[in-house]
């Protein structure tokens, strides 16, 4: 009998090759449950975010799928259930919650920052507890995983809360012009494709045996370069509170146990770059992380740890000129500078995969400029 780690890659396997260009989304959403965390997926509408957790939520054996689009208008009532009509009657305040959200083994809410006040406390309190709670009704949830989606990310405060329930966040674009082509065979074949026996699955049961199991996966090996990762992320700018820290730390046995192993390697250090808060962070994450596990001489990886992806040199360019004005600013201070010398390096690391020759020449000589211009004002 297949262990429920194989059953796993399995399904993920069936996934990917469902929808091209998508290994990202669904090796980390498989990540998320094995981790018992949540997801953000930000990106534009069409680029099949609800399609995926749709067929990945189907090869859960008796495992419900729950999806909704919020408005700003979303009663309470739509999305955990309406008020038990029998029970009102003899005073007593029930949910009925089948067919939604309190019943659902995988949760997928669209446009998850329409959320309004009237849903956002008892959503707060699903997302971090998974537990529901109305009147003196409480709920413990069988929810594996939430994911959110948005094409947007939240400029509200009270959102940024919401966005912190979401442990790993990852970008959905539309996929390369390149594999446009595969991309249309493959939508033609699943519009006429039917259901066979043969899709792989897995039942929710398992999916907590591989929970439990990763939360035995040794750490010690790489605590202390998860240490200094997670000093450069705060460094520069990323947000690491001491709680999701310590989360984290599940998201790298969730890597180590995908990949087959008891005990975490470099290479596990991967997940962390998908923990940005802005897009802006999306390559500096990418940069440092990169620098930290290129070197892994492990051969049993995580796929994902292996893939480059690869940097948009226009971007590198203007990472350039805005760490260059920053560092001539006469009012920029001396810890700001020591920020500004850690952010050229990781886009350093990042120029080294621009696959364009030219464009990697400009891109080390701006470098090498700018450092040149640092040396002659520290």
């Amino acid at each position: 009998m297949n262990k429920p780690v194989d059953k796993l890659n399995e399904v993920l396997t069936f996934v990917k090759n469902t929808f091209v260009g998508k290994d990202d989304v669904i090796d980390l959403l498989g990540i998320c449950l094995v981790a018992g965390e949540n997801a953000f997926l930000l990106g534009p509408p069409g680029t099949a975010k609800s399609a995926i957790v749709r067929l990945l939520s189907s090869c859960i054996e008796n495992g419900k799928n729950f999806e909704y689009l919020l408005t700003r208008f979303t009663e309470p009532s739509e999305i955990f259930g309406p008020f038990d009509i029998r029970k009102l009657k003899e005073g007593d305040l029930v949910t009925n919650t089948e067919g939604m959200l309190p019943e659902a083994s995988v949760v997928f809410l669209d446009e998850i920052f329409n959320a309004n006040s009237a849903i956002l406390n008892s959503l707060l309190t699903a997302l971090n507890e998974k537990i529901f709670r109305r009147g003196k009704q409480l709920i413990q949830l069988p929810v594996l995983a939430f994911v959110g989606a948005s094409n947007l990310l939240p400029e509200e405060e009270t959102l940024e809360a919401l966005l912190d329930r979401f442990l790993i966040r990852i970008k959905c674009d539309n996929v390369d012009p390149q594999d446009l082509e595969k991309v249309l065979l493959a939508g033609w074949q699943l519009d006429g494709r039917k259901v066979t026996a043969e899709k792989p699955s897995l039942t929710p049961g398992e999916i907590k045996e591989m929970q439990a199991a990763a939360r035995a996966v040794d750490l010690s090996a790489i605590r202390g370069d998860y240490l200094n990762l997670v000093h450069g992320m705060r460094n520069a700018g990323v947000k690491v509170s001491d709680r999701r820290a310590v989360k984290f730390q599940y998201l790298i046995a969730a890597s180590a146990h995908v990949a087959g192993r008891g005990h975490a390697v470099i290479s596990d250090l991967w997940v962390l770059q998908h923990t940005w808060d802005t897009e802006e962070q999306i390559d500096i994450l990418a940069g440092m992380v990169s620098t930290v596990i290129e070197n892994d001489p492990e051969e049993k990886q995580h796929p994902q740890a292996k893939a480059r992806r690869q940097p948009d040199a226009e971007q590198l360019l203007r990472e350039l000129a805005d760490l260059r004005n920053k560092w001539t600013n006469e009012n920029t201070s001396l810890e700001e500078r020591n920020v500004i010398k850690d952010k050229l390096r990781y886009v350093q690391t990042r120029g080294k995969w621009v696959r364009n020759p030219e464009h990697k020449k400009v891109l080390t000589e701006k470098a090498d400029a700018l450092w040149q211009t640092m040396l002659e004002t520290t």
